[in-house]
């Protein structure tokens, strides 16, 4: 319809007249959508008692707005770009890993013939935080980080980096305090890092957070406990390893970047 609808056609639509066939009824809401000038000759077209109605509605709605409480001020929400770098259950376990480093640091203070506990502690360090950065049930808005282009390996990558800014500098306290080489603790937690989210490609981050630490725990850092010698794996011979292990798991995880669309 190009031409205005004309006053007669308005005054019929405003009333509801059953009398307009449907081809008349559709091309006037048509130009309506368009048309401001027609939207204001309907508004006045309306029979009285509707124009009253809304007079009447419009006023109460004032009234109700200006005789109730002051609206209550908009409290300041982490935003979703907040969550793509951290989530707040993060925070007891960087906190549990900063009191179990800080336990390491006095047990080596009080016993001196044990084995570095930092160095053996290093690798697992950062795999609680590694193990919340990506976990549905840990995170409380999931469903709208999930939706977002940035989910998947970028939002992996950005929480744990988040938990490594954290960690790396705990660490660097501890072996400044223990006399042990900031290399040796550093290489090995990288490399945990890379391999946890590597294999979380395949069997989930969290799962393989868990696993690398029980492995860990179970092969290496308590049988060196018991024998008061550190395992050869964080003597200085081994850093090439550990270097390579980083290098080799991080390109594995950027390959597989896509399975962390559906990996839980």
């Amino acid at each position: 319809m190009t031409d205005h609808p004309s006053s007669s056609v308005i005054s019929r639509y405003a009333g509801g007249d059953l009398d307009l066939d449907e081809a008349t009824l559709w091309s006037v809401e048509v130009h309506l959508e368009e048309c401001g000038d027609c939207r204001a000759r309907l508004a006045g077209s309306a029979p009285a008692d509707v124009l009253t109605l809304l007079d009447r509605v419009s006023n109460g709605v004032d009234q109700g707005i200006a005789a109730g409480p002051a609206p209550v001020p908009v409290r300041r929400r982490w935003s979703v770009a907040g969550h793509r770098w951290v989530v707040w259950q993060l925070v007891p376990w960087l906190t549990m890993t900063a009191m179990v480093l800080g336990c390491a640091v006095l047990l080596q203070a009080l016993e001196p013939s044990l084995p570095s506990l930092v160095l053996l502690l290093a690798p697992v360090a950062p795999l609680p935080g590694v193990a919340v950065a990506w976990s549905r049930g840990s995170d409380p808005a999931w469903e709208l980080i999930a939706s977002t282009p940035a989910a998947g390996l970028p939002l992996l990558l950005r929480r744990t980096a988040t938990a490594l800014a954290v960690v790396i500098p705990m660490l660097g306290m501890a072996t400044d305090q223990t006399g042990v080489s900031l290399a040796l603790a550093l290489l090995p937690c990288l490399a945990f890092t890379t391999t946890a989210i590597a294999l979380g490609a395949f069997i989930g981050v969290r799962l393989a957070a868990l696993g690398l630490a029980a492995a860990w725990s179970a092969v290496v850092a308590v049988p060196a406990v018991f024998t008061a010698h550190l395992p050869i794996v964080l003597q200085p011979g081994s850093l090439g390893v550990w270097a390579f292990i980083v290098v080799a798991t991080a390109a594995l995880a950027m390959t597989r970047a896509d399975r962390f669309l559906t990996r839980r």
